[in-house]
């Protein structure tokens, strides 16, 4: 038997730096709905195809701490580069768990990457402009 799904697979560094694991999410479209497996979509590939129906969009300084949480920064990191609080940054974040419905940060960074909200194979990782509020 097999099993076709889209992967998504992020590392999680340890205290020390290293990879200490990975958190992975394995999406098969064809499990949410009953009866027979879907055909093959038609058109391009999911890396191009417009994904604007799909997640929320975020205002610019969302997808900034967004970008940094997927780069691993801190939260001390992330108040220094984009001169806020440290309790600002903390309350973006934690709005942003809520409104993704993830319990931490690589959960976090796992739904945006499955929603299509970074553009594909970019590393530092970057929210796509369609996904940030004008």
């Amino acid at each position: 038997m097999d099993f076709h799904a889209e992967m998504t697979a992020i590392a999680v560094r340890g205290l020390a730096g290293g990879t200490s694991g990975a958190v992975v999410l394995l999406h098969h479209p064809a499990a949410a709905a009953p009866g027979p497996a879907a055909p093959a979509p038609v058109g391009p590939p999911p890396a191009t195809r417009s994904v604007a129906h799909e997640g929320p969009l975020l205002s610019a300084l969302d997808a900034q701490v967004l970008e940094g949480v997927a780069r691993g920064e801190s939260t001390v990191q992330l108040a220094s580069r984009l001169y806020l609080s440290r309790q600002g940054i903390e309350y973006r974040i934690g709005q942003m768990l809520r409104r993704f419905d993830t319990p931490n940060r690589p959960a976090l960074v796992s739904r945006a990457h499955a929603l299509g909200m970074f553009a594909a194979g970019q590393w530092p990782p970057r929210v796509l402009p369609e996904r940030v509020k004008p």
